[in-house]
């Protein structure tokens, strides 16, 4: 007979988290590290991948990060309109692309890469930033070669012999509207659970330590976090493969999100 399914209130989901807590560094429940703090705690909850079952509430998920982490959480992939236009494989990396680093090796000659991770704060070495225009209520990606690294000149010119070195024309972008039911489609109201992280003799172990309750995506909150450089626009294409535009977030950032962030632990 088969095991009956799980099922928790979110205060016996709150109540579980607890003891998860309580319990202090806890083994990797995977093999190798990958994704091991998100699998790891569904195994100590008993329920299956990024499936909670809360009775009424196909909104919520849970999610699982490690503490003090630089790395980048991708929230969605999303390419700029107007889609007419396939910015990156007909725009951006033929006009202001540069020779891909395996070129002639890996790749065949003549292979191009155009690798950008940018944001609203500033602008990147090589000139590209995130602007965003609410009266629009358009997030447009701009270049200023003003802006461009020393480092980066002779490539300049290249671009100034492919293309010129005015704004990008058109300007790829993503309407708010669009972009604020891709991101309430991903987004969902989170019970957000952190670790801290340990390494013994190659094999992690982990220690829950804080919760919270997220809810109610915050479009404007999302825009301010793009703003202040805490999500990035990234794009990573060469000649032979677009990995698709996709926006991330850097770790301890996700309540930033949310209209209502509730404090569990």
């Amino acid at each position: 007979m088969a095991d009956k399914p799980i099922i928790y209130s979110k205060q016996a989901l709150i109540d579980k988290l607890k003891e998860i807590i309580a319990m202090g560094w806890v083994p990797n429940a995977r093999r190798g590290n990958s994704g091991g703090i998100g699998n790891t705690l569904e195994d100590l909850l008993g329920i299956k991948e990024n499936n909670l079952p809360i009775p009424n509430a196909a909104e919520w998920e849970l999610k699982a990060q490690r503490l003090n982490s630089s790395s980048l959480t991708t929230l969605f992939h999303i390419e700029p309109s107007p889609r007419a236009i396939r910015f990156v494989p007909q725009m951006l990396l033929p006009k202001y692309g540069w020779s891909h680093q395996e070129d002639g090796k890996k790749y065949t000659l003549g292979e191009m890469s155009f690798r950008q991770t940018i944001h609203g704060q500033s602008r990147s070495d090589r000139g590209f930033m995130v602007v965003i225009d609410r009266k629009e209520r358009k997030i447009l990606i701009s270049f200023d070669a003003g802006s461009v690294d020393i480092r980066h000149k002779a490539w300049l010119e290249t671009v100034k012999k492919r293309v010129g070195i005015g704004e990008l024309s058109p300007q790829p972008y993503w309407g708010f509207d669009d972009l604020e039911h891709k991101a309430g489609t991903k987004l969902l109201n989170t019970f957000y659970v952190q670790a801290e992280v340990k390494t013994v003799r190659k094999k992690e172990y982990y220690k829950y330590s804080k919760v919270m309750m997220l809810q109610k995506f915050s479009f404007d909150g999302f825009l301010k976090a793009l703003e202040e450089g805490k999500i990035l626009v990234d794009f990573d294409a060469r000649t032979g493969h677009n990995h698709g535009t996709k926006f991330r977030m850097r770790q301890d950032c996700l309540p930033m999100l949310y209209e209502k962030t509730t404090v569990v632990l």
